[in-house]
C-alpha cells in the first residue's frame, strides 16, 4: 500500500505561482497513475490533472489549462504540480491520489485508490 504525503501549500495573492509536491513511499511508483484533486471545506473534490504512469501523457481540467504543469520523477517518487496565474478562490485544499496498474490518464475521483491528506492553498486579492 503507498502512501502520500503533499507538501508546498500556502498563501499567495492573485497571479502568483505555488508548486505543491507529493511524495509516495510504500510502493512501485512507477506502477502508479497520479492525479491532483481539489476541495473547498465540504465540497466534492473537484480533478485538477493527472499523468500517466509513463510521464508521457498529462490531462489537465480546463479552468486549469495553460496555468498549471504536472510532472512526475519516478527517481524521487514524487509528482509536482506548479501552478501559475493563480485565481482569487481563498483556500483549497489541494489532494494527492494514486491510481495503481491503470492505464491512461484517469480523472474521476473513484478510480484512485490512494490518497494523501491534503495540502491547503489560499490565493487571496
Amino acid at each position: 500500500q503507498v502512501q502520500l504525503v503533499e507538501s508546498g501549500g500556502g498563501s499567495v495573492q492573485a497571479g502568483d505561482s505555488l508548486r505543491v509536491s507529493c511524495t509516495a513511499s510504500g510502493g512501485t511508483f512507477s506502477t502508479y497513475a497520479m492525479g491532483w484533486f481539489r476541495a473547498v471545506s465540504g465540497e466534492e473534490r473537484e480533478f485538477v490533472a493527472s499523468i500517466s504512469r509513463s510521464g508521457n501523457n498529462v490531462y489537465y481540467a480546463d479552468s486549469v489549462k495553460g496555468r498549471f504543469t504536472l510532472s512526475r520523477e519516478d527517481a524521487k517518487n514524487t509528482v509536482t504540480l506548479q501552478m501559475d496565474s493563480l485565481n482569487i478562490e481563498g483556500t483549497v485544499v489541494y489532494y494527492c491520489a494514486a491510481a495503481r496498474d491503470i492505464h491512461g490518464i484517469p480523472r474521476r475521483s473513484y478510480i484512485y485508490q490512494y490518497w494523501g491528506q491534503g495540502t491547503p492553498v489560499t490565493v487571496s486579492s
